[in-house]
């Protein structure tokens, strides 16, 4: 299995940066920088592009609604020419917390916009003329659908991309969106990935949309959102499990409405209705403590790689025999050294 680095710049951007250089030389085989509504990460995956030698770098993850699709094709083809063809465009739909509340746009259709955009980022990478006759996005834009009538032509990309296909990454969880990623994409990235319940409830999602599969494309790669710990001292566990509690409560608790939170449903889906619905109560009256504390053992062990060398191995296991292909790790470990060596021995276990 690959292992990429979630990179975390809560100490400062430049500090991270500068210790990338450390996971590199550990054996990480990616970093994904995240984009939610923070500073952009196009701009600083520019940065580490000088920064780092070998690592992939990967977007994780731009949405499909801020950015027009030739943008999102123009900014990946950018990235994978400073990087010398290191890049992997990680997008997703979001939600309607980030899109409508942050970018002032309707958060219609997602699906079908995800489908629009990997087609047209495909044919912009190619360098053909960028047509395109799709529900969301007509290319050129004629003036029955609102253009200004003025001779829009169908362009192509002016440079030639370093590769003309820039691997792309969903980050999905309902039922369908797994399915498109299974049928489209490159790579799936689910967060809360539990893989003693992906088969029941992930699986027939994968094998409709690979049943779809186009024949060019590589066996799709699923790679899972870890947090991880390795440890023998049961304080700094106990701490790590903590972040992991309260993390999980962050996502089930109070990412989106009521009746709308994707997260909450996945959590309902692997049989922890009642805890799921118990923690949003208590998160959205604003008991954040109490909400993770009623996180379930059995969930937060299931999720995340906490525990000591042979456990987390154990857990390695547990990934790699329920289809993942990569584990992307967020280590929790208090100092940059010891977050290496984290990283270094997850490296050993994924082999």
């Amino acid at each position: 299995m690959d292992v990429g680095l979630l990179m975390n710049y809560s100490g400062g951007f430049a500090e991270a940066a500068r210790g990338l250089s450390d996971f590199e030389a550990a054996g990480v085989d990616a970093v994904l920088l995240p984009e939610a509504y923070t500073f952009d990460s196009v701009s600083q995956l520019g940065y580490l592009a000088a920064r780092t030698g070998r690592m992939r770098l990967a977007s994780g993850i731009l949405n499909v609604y801020s950015r027009t699709p030739a943008l999102l094709a123009m900014t990946a083809a950018g990235l994978d020419f400073v990087s010398d063809g290191r890049f992997e465009l990680g997008i997703g739909a979001s939600g309607p917390q980030v899109v409508e509340g942050f970018h002032g746009l309707p958060y219609t259709a997602p699906l079908a916009r995800v489908r629009e955009v990997v087609e047209i980022c495909r044919t912009v990478w190619r360098r053909e003329p960028l047509r395109h006759e799709g529900r969301h996005f007509q290319l050129p834009l004629t003036a029955e659908r609102g253009g200004s009538g003025r001779g829009g032509r169908a362009l192509r990309l002016i440079n030639h991309p370093v590769r003309p296909a820039i691997p792309i990454v969903l980050a999905a969880l309902g039922a369908k969106s797994v399915e498109l990623a299974a049928e489209l994409c490159d790579g799936w990235q689910p967060t809360l990935y539990l893989p003693e319940a992906a088969k029941e409830t992930f699986g027939p999602s994968l094998e409709a949309g690979r049943s779809r599969r186009a024949d060019d494309l590589a066996p799709l790669r699923v790679l899972a959102d870890v947090k991880m710990l390795v440890s023998e001292d049961e304080e700094e566990l106990e701490a790590a499990r903590w972040q992991v509690r309260e993390y999980i409560a962050l996502y089930v608790g109070g990412m989106g409405a009521r009746g709308g939170n994707f997260y909450k449903a996945l959590v309902s889906r692997y049989g922890f209705e009642g805890p799921a619905a118990e923690i949003e109560e208590l998160y959205q009256s604003g008991r954040k403590a109490e909400a993770a504390a009623a996180v379930p053992a059995e969930l937060l062990d299931g999720v995340a790689l906490v525990g000591p060398p042979a456990l987390v191995a154990e857990r390695v296991a547990a990934f790699r025999e329920s289809g993942v292909t990569g584990l992307n790790a967020s280590p929790v470990a208090l100092t940059h050294d010891r977050r290496v060596e984290d990283m270094r021995e997850l490296k050993r276990l994924a082999g």
